[in-house]
């Protein structure tokens, strides 16, 4: 056959050809050559390869690479096309000498797969698994199972493919269970499943747990109930429940719903009964109990349907009937068995197709059934569940014989040392059950019974016997109750304590003696139905075994008095107080001590005295009061007026601090009532240098000016309001000094007016480093705004203040970078139209400075600090946001860094994570270090962080020291400025007028014009004409020099 021309070798390939002539059997020419005609026709190409290959027919990379491009070419082809037949026999072609190649049997094998060739496909992987060895076996089974899985494939096939599967890896049998179940393959797929899970050694490699395998058997085996058979299905599915037991209630009902896939309906009810009967769970009844209802009304409904159809074939039943003689001679009906059985049970009430009635009550009864099963769920997950038994009791309410069975078990099957609840309950109410039906010989034989019962606790005994005599007090057996205390209270013998102790597990009958819920009861029966000996001797035999209650003395002594045995009774008391302590026996001596006073008044004093001694020597600070009262009262009554103020003196030395005040008052009330008015006034300075709270003391300085003022002792008056002022602070104080304000307006001049507003003055400077009720207090104390105005309020604050404060605490609230606790120490900007209020100032107790580095490091907190504080800095700085606008930051870097950048960088550590102290230190050391064109900057940075730490009055001495230091004139000047404007800012006139006369010998009337016009602007707001001439006189004194 000849080939076209354009397949022949042109001009461009005879380098190629001529190479391959010299050497035909080089693999790397003819690649180069097929890679040189890569664009060529595929026919051209096709020569090629078929000539290479003819030349080397075992080079697995033409072969490999002569395949590709034919799969390349049949890709887009129909199975049918003959190309494919072509490529098939070129695969054939290459198998001859790669047979060992597996890549090459794989693509030959896909292509097969997708011809739907399928004999030739599965004859062709049986060659290729001959063909490699064992160890590429794996390469090729992965195709193999997917070709048998396909559909179209004859079932047949593939089971005997994965069998042979099988027995090369076995590991994948979930593989061939899965097909086994896709296929519909339910008998072998169980047997193979059922296989898997009795062996012990097998290992999932799909991750499955036996768990999960075991769930798919019994899904499997109840879902296809009638095609599996061989497998006992009830025994693995009851396996599985033992093993598996938190999925019992599906497991319960799989089994089930097995039976009722057979039409085994009776054994399905029966398995649903024992489920119910087993399960310990809650969820798992409810799964068997919603099943089981379901199966139910599903019979039912069943029924119901096929009773229309059965009333039609009854009608033709009873026309056979009639004309009906013998069956048995009928030969047709005998043929048939289901008709023959038909007829020959018919009538028979057991074999009546209409039970729809029975199946209708069947359910009636499921449901009605169903609280008791949920109880005897609960009861078997812990039987010693006393709340459970009682509720079970209930479901059965108006069945007495079920109550009494469910009693009966009950006390029977809780262990009362590990019950859930109080055991003796039950008894109580076993007995209380037969009360109710007057079956009284029932009752005591269960409280009979329940006495000998060990408890757990006393308590639990003790009320069994209790519940016994009231219920022969209900029933009028007075003698019989008493008598059962009397057995209940007898004290065990020592033959039976000796006995006990070497068995080594003592009873709770052992105590029962001890028990004070018993002995009350007793006490108050035989108050109430025995003699007063007989009561006596119970209180005694209380007493005697250390079991009184204060209650039961305060009884006692009360039972004595009733009887007139008062000294029998007193005897009881002083009984108590020796027994008890305080607090329990403060009920005891007020008790005593008030029936004391009032039996013998004073006829007995001085015995009297002798007791209320005792008791105040006795009695805590807290507990003193009411003892002192009364002792007081007693020598008001029949005593001595000199000793009862002896005796409220007493008192206010041996109450607490605050109850002092309270104290105080009464005192001087009784003292003025019987005394006089005057008498108070020792009472009163007493109590104010009796160190009281300051707040008490505050109130103490009012009542005893008022009480001056009404004797008209102005004078002594006004120095006690003068003496209370330092306890009054005027922001928070209104109430004093209004008062004060008031008393000078009746009483005053001019001068004394004077006095108490320059006091006012001065008091308010001492509190200004006073945290007192401030946004952040309130804040600390997590109290809302309006809770904060009306703490305001009551502290006297104005309600234009109140808003001030209110502005402030909305934004301390919403700023949680804030550091509470500390307050400005002065005048902090306000947004709100930059109004200027003056904050707290406030003293920061620094710890002492330690050597040690491992003491724990203080944190400083920042204060705003006053404008007056840093003076020129301000105003520079003011100037400068005029001039520069944003450039104000940098500028004040710069500033600070010309001015010793060591100091400067040694100080910011300590600050930042050191010692307040130790900064202030650094500061001090610099401005002495420093050149003096140096020293006002530095003494200005100083001034600044000592405001800002330690507060504004710590700047005083830092401005004394920079005044003193030898500062040059200018600079001298300019610090007293600012000094005299914090003084100014203070409220101390006195002192920045000081300062400014000091600072004048510095200031040439001329140049320094500023400085005097600071100075007049001062005294025209500050001073009077005298201070005003004084000023001007220095102003003429400067000209002249």
């Amino acid at each position: 056959m000849s080939l076209p021309k354009e397949l022949y070798p042109s001009q461009d390939d005879l380098l190629y050809e001529e190479e391959l002539l010299r050497n035909p059997f080089s693999l790397k020419l003819w690649w180069r050559y097929l890679i040189a005609r890569s664009d060529a026709p595929f026919k051209k190409r096709f020569i090629i390869y078929e000539r290479a290959l003819k030349a080397l027919p075992g080079s697995y990379k033409l072969w490999h690479a002569y395949l590709r491009e034919r799969l390349e070419i049949v890709r887009n082809l129909p199975v049918t096309h003959p190309q494919y037949e072509t490529l098939n026999n070129t695969f054939e072609r290459a198998l001859v000498t790669m047979h060992k190649m597996p890549r090459i049997w794989i693509m030959y094998l896909l292509t097969l797969t997708e011809q739907k060739l399928i004999s030739k496909t599965r004859k062709t992987f049986d060659r290729a698994l001959c063909a490699l060895p064992v160890t590429q076996h794996d390469r090729i089974w992965e195709p193999y199972l997917v070709f048998v899985s396909q559909k179209g494939i004859p079932i047949e096939t593939s089971l005997r493919v994965y069998r042979r599967y099988l027995k090369y890896d076995p590991s994948h049998i979930e593989d061939f269970i899965e097909f086994l179940v896709n296929s519909s393959l339910w008998q072998e797929a169980a047997e193979r499943l059922a296989s898997v899970l009795n062996d012990d050694q097998f290992y999932s490699i799909k991750g499955k747990t036996k768990h999960r395998l075991w769930l798919e058997l019994c899904d499997l085996l109840t879902t296809h109930a009638t095609e599996v058979s061989g497998l006992n299905v009830d025994a693995i599915i009851r396996g599985g429940i033992r093993k598996f037991t938190d999925e019992v209630g599906r497991l319960w009902t799989s089994l089930a719903d097995y039976y009722i896939r057979r039409n085994l309906f009776e054994k399905a009810r029966d398995i649903f009964e024992e489920g119910m009967t087993t399960v310990v769970t809650v969820r798992d009844f409810s799964v068997i109990f919603d099943a089981y209802s379901q199966f139910e009304e599903s019979m039912v409904a069943l029924k119901m349907e096929s009773i229309d159809l059965s009333d039609e074939e009854e009608d033709d039943d009873v026309e056979e009937d009639e004309h009906e003689e013998d069956i048995r001679l009928d030969i047709d009906l005998c043929k048939s068995k289901s008709k023959f059985e038909k007829h020959i049970f018919k009538g028979f009430w057991l074999h009546d197709d209409k039970d729809v009635d029975l199946r209708l009550a069947r359910l009636e009864h499921l449901m009605n059934r169903r609280p008791e099963l949920a109880n005897s769920v609960l009861l078997r997950q812990n039987p010693h569940n006393v709340e459970q038994w009682h509720r079970r009791v209930k479901l059965f309410e108006g069945k007495p014989t079920k109550q009494i069975l469910t009693y009966t078990e009950a006390v029977r099957t809780i262990d009362p040392m590990k019950a859930v609840g109080k055991p003796h309950t039950l008894w109580v109410a076993f007995a209380k059950l037969y009360e109710t039906y007057k079956d009284l010989a029932n009752a005591r034989v269960i409280f009979d019974k329940a006495v000998q019962v060990n408890y757990k606790t006393v308590d639990h005994l003790a009320s069994v016997w209790a519940e016994w005599a009231e219920m022969e007090l209900r029933h009028k057996n007075f003698k019989g109750a008493l008598e059962l205390m009397r057995r209940a209270t007898a004290e065990p013998s020592v033959e039976v304590k000796r006995r006990v102790a070497a068995d080594g597990n003592e009873p709770v009958q052992m105590k029962l003696h001890k028990s004070l819920r018993l002995w009350t009861f007793y006490v108050d029966l035989e108050e109430s139905l025995g003699t007063l000996e007989s009561t006596r001797a119970v209180y005694e035999r209380i007493l005697d075994l250390r079991i009184a209650t204060p209650q039961i003395i305060i009884n006692y002594a009360f039972l004595l008095e009733e009887n007139k045995y008062f000294e029998d009774a007193f005897k009881v008391y002083e009984r108590g107080v020796k027994i008890f302590k305080y607090p329990h026996v403060k009920d005891i001596w007020v008790t005593y001590l008030s029936k004391f006073v009032k039996r013998y008044g004073k006829t007995k004093l001085e015995r009297a005295r002798e007791l209320f001694e005792h008791a105040v020597e006795t009695a805590p600070a807290d507990a003193v009061k009411p003892l002192y009262l009364q002792y007081a009262k007693l020598e008001e009554d029949y005593g001595l007026a000199k000793r009862a103020m002896k005796v409220y003196d007493q008192a206010t030395k041996a109450v607490p601090n605050n109850e002092k005040l309270g104290m105080y008052e009464i005192y001087i009330a009784r003292a003025a009532e019987i005394f006089g008015v005057p008498k108070t006034r020792e009472i009163y300075e007493q109590a104010i240098e009796s160190a009281l709270p300051d707040k008490d003391v505050k109130t103490m300085c009012l009542k005893y000016a008022e009480l001056e003022k009404s004797l008209g002792e102005i004078d002594r008056a006004r120095g006690i309001y003068v003496f209370a002022s330092q306890f009054a602070d005027p922001r928070s104080d209104a109430d004093f000094w209004d008062k004060w304000r008031e008393f000078e307006v009746q009483h005053g001049n001019e001068d004394t007016f004077r006095e108490m507003l320059r006091i006012k003055r001065s008091v308010s400077a001492s509190y200004s480093q006073t945290h007192f009720i401030l946004p952040e207090y309130l804040m600390q104390k997590d109290q809302n705004i309006d809770e904060a105005k009306e703490k305001l309020k009551q502290a006297g604050i104005s309600e234009d203040e109140m808003a001030t404060l209110e502005r402030q605490l909305l934004p301390a609230a919403n700023d949680s970078s804030r550091e509470v606790g500390f307050v400005s120490a002065g005048v902090e900007s306000q947004a709100d139209g930059g109004m200027k209020t003056t904050a707290n100032h406030e003293d920061i107790e620094l710890p002492e400075e330690s050597d040690s580095e491992d003491e724990e490091r203080v944190e400083i907190a920042q204060k705003d600090v006053p404008s007056a504080v840093f003076g020129g800095l301000v105003r520079k700085r003011e100037d400068s946001d005029k001039d520069g606008g944003g450039g104000d930051v940098s500028a004040a870097n710069d500033k600070d860094d010309a001015l010793n950048p060591l100091y400067l960088q040694f100080a910011k550590p300590e600050e930042d994570y050191g010692l307040a102290k130790r900064a202030m230190e650094v500061y001090d050391q610099a401005t002495k270090a420093v050149p003096n064109h140096e020293k006002l900057g530095m003494y200005e940075i100083y001034i600044a962080r000592a405001a800002g730490i330690s507060g504004v009055p710590k700047t005083r001495e830092i401005y004394e020291q920079a005044i003193e230091s030898g500062l040059p004139d200018e600079d001298t000047k300019t610090m007293c400025l600012r000094y005299a404007e914090l003084e100014n800012s203070l409220g101390e006139i006195d002192c920045a007028r000081g300062i400014y006369v000091f600072a004048s010998q510095f200031a040439d009337p001329c140049p320094d014009a500023d400085f005097w016009d600071e100075w007049r602007g001062f005294e025209v707001q500050h001073g009077n004409g005298d201070t005003f001439t004084e000023c001007f006189c220095k102003i003429r004194a400067r000209h002249i020099q």
